[in-house]
């Protein structure tokens, strides 16, 4: 099994959570997260101040999944949040030695 998680921005959430629905993927968890990258933050002007804002509002998308559909999953969430800008995000991939579901005790894949 594998974990991805992605960070993605905030305004693609509802895409990227429909897509990835579509194709099978039962349960995700959803985080707002602050950031930044090669975005760097911004410059703005409030009441005649200039603030600077280095931390940037993004989502992190976490998913557990089986090792058949990491590819797939992966092309799903970048071809759906990809806007072609600074700060449309990352993807991580970590591998998972287990996974319980704690209601019924169900092991692997099928706690997934």
């Amino acid at each position: 099994m594998k974990k991805i998680e992605a960070i993605i921005r905030p305004e693609k959430l509802n895409d990227v959570k429909d897509a990835l629905s579509d194709i099978g993927v039962k349960g995700m968890t959803v985080s707002n997260v602050l950031g930044f990258g090669n975005q760097k933050g911004y410059t703005q002007i409030y009441r005649g101040q200039e603030i600077v804002t280095k931390l940037l509002p993004k989502i992190k998308l976490e998913v557990v999944i089986s090792n058949e559909k990491v590819d797939e999953v992966i092309s799903v969430i970048t071809n759906t949040s990809k806007t072609g800008k600074f700060g449309d995000g990352k993807i991580f991939v970590f591998d998972v030695m287990d996974t319980i579901r704690i209601r019924t005790g169900e092991r692997g894949d099928d706690a997934v």
